[in-house]
């Protein structure tokens, strides 16, 4: 069966129960900022991991970070699109971190080989490969919003474990650890966005692992893919491959908009980026959509997925998740549309170092929803054990309305 990359429900949200279980406290940690070196500005979704540990998180919106781990912290490398790699002491006091723009050689830029399907293929072929080759037991941070026009309605988050089985193998699966919840009280806010999967987005979403979504040959065969001009992801020299529905297929389901970077020494995925294609709004809708209210119009503007997948050695991960979507509603009879955003972003914060799977009982289901399995938490430390991706400036200020 296809299955979309985000599924939606909306409806009336309610206070439901806390899953939580105690783990071990993470005693060290350096926070800091980083930016632009040219521009000054914050960067997101800056890929922050400590040096010889498996600690990681991202920089929020405002470009911040706080990195824990269950010893000291040497070395801190940051990494994001466009950008060289960077390597910076960690310090005791707040880290101020420029990442510096890389601009290609001409003859690195100017030397591309190979048709760019082709590319793809023996990328497929070198995943089959290098990801997943073992089982893996993976702890991550995930969270939802949901906006209603700019103010913050809803927001839920979650640390959970995520099992890899090997490539090939079914036991992928997710598990609650902890998990809080906020939601607006006023009536007027009552129409919100219920994500349907929550952590397990990013085990059903994952395209190297669930090649129908996209790689399938028969998939593929409805694209046509065009060659980009390669950029840095870290220090790396990608190849930028696009994907776009060809004009000349017809399909009852609506296609993509993606983009792929490819390591172009290690033929590895760097990164995934895919939109839905728009065009026919009931084909959207379908994709998108699991159920609404009576009498309530959906006007779907974008479905988006981010990827970063990180190899090390012969060993490719996913490292993050972020998905987007961005909706108008509005009730039959009344002359104006309400705008929504829901974002659903999860970052692989830890590596078990055994890989037990995660039993039945335990799962959370891909029809399960994290609402009705989180409850609000006023604890200022409740996530003190674990690595998150920190509140932006704006988040934080949501979450204080909302505690009211």
């Amino acid at each position: 069966m296809r299955k979309v990359l985000s599924s939606i429900l909306l409806v009336l949200l309610s206070w439901t129960l806390a899953a939580q279980t105690d783990s071990l406290r993470l005693g060290y940690l350096v926070r800091g900022r980083v930016r632009d070196a040219g521009s000054g500005k914050a960067l997101e979704s800056v890929h922050v991991s400590a040096v010889g540990r498996h600690h990681a998180t991202v920089t929020n919106a405002d470009g911040e970070f706080v990195l824990k781990s269950d010893a000291p912290i040497g070395t801190v490398e940051f990494s994001f699109l466009g950008y060289r790699k960077r390597t910076q002491k960690a310090t005791s006091a707040y880290m101020q971190v420029a990442l510096q723009r890389e601009a290609l050689p001409l003859k690195e830029a100017s030397i591309v080989t190979g048709e760019p399907a082709d590319i793809v293929r023996a990328a497929l072929e070198k995943a089959d490969v290098t990801y997943c080759p073992e089982p893996e037991l993976l702890e991550c941070f995930y969270r939802e919003t949901v906006q209603k026009r700019n103010r913050y309605t809803y927001v839920a988050e979650a640390v959970a474990r995520i099992f890899k089985d090997e490539y090939g193998g079914r036991r992928d699966a997710a598990a609650l650890e902890k998990s809080r919840l906020l939601v607006s009280q006023r009536k007027r806010d009552t129409l919100s966005v219920k994500t349907q999967g929550g952590p397990n987005m990013a085990i059903t979403c994952d395209f190297l692992k669930n090649r129908e979504l996209l790689f399938t040959e028969e998939e593929m065969a409805l694209y046509n893919f065009s060659m980009e001009a390669p950029t840095y992801i870290g220090d790396r020299v990608q190849f930028v491959i696009k994907m776009e529905p060809s004009p000349y297929v017809q399909v009852d389901y609506a296609l993509y908009h993606a983009t792929l970077y490819i390591d172009r020494e290690t033929l590895c995925f760097t990164r995934i980026e895919t939109s839905l294609d728009m065009k026919d709004q009931a084909k959207a809708i379908r994709a998108i959509l699991v159920s609404k209210p009576m009498g309530l119009r959906f006007f779907p503007k974008e479905a988006s997925i981010i990827l970063n997948y990180r190899t090390v050695g012969e060993k490719t991960r996913l490292e993050y998740f972020r998905s987007t979507i961005r909706f108008d509603c509005d009730w039959r009879k009344r002359l104006f549309k309400t705008h929504y955003t829901s974002i659903n972003e999860l970052v692989i914060t830890d590596v078990y170092p055994t890989a037990t799977p995660i039993p039945r009982k335990e799962r959370f289901h891909s029809r399960d929803y994290l609402n009705d399995k989180a409850l609000e938490f006023e604890d200022p430390d409740f996530w003190a054990d674990y690595n998150i991706i920190e509140p932006s400036e704006s988040l934080e200020h949501a979450i204080g309305r909302l505690r009211k």
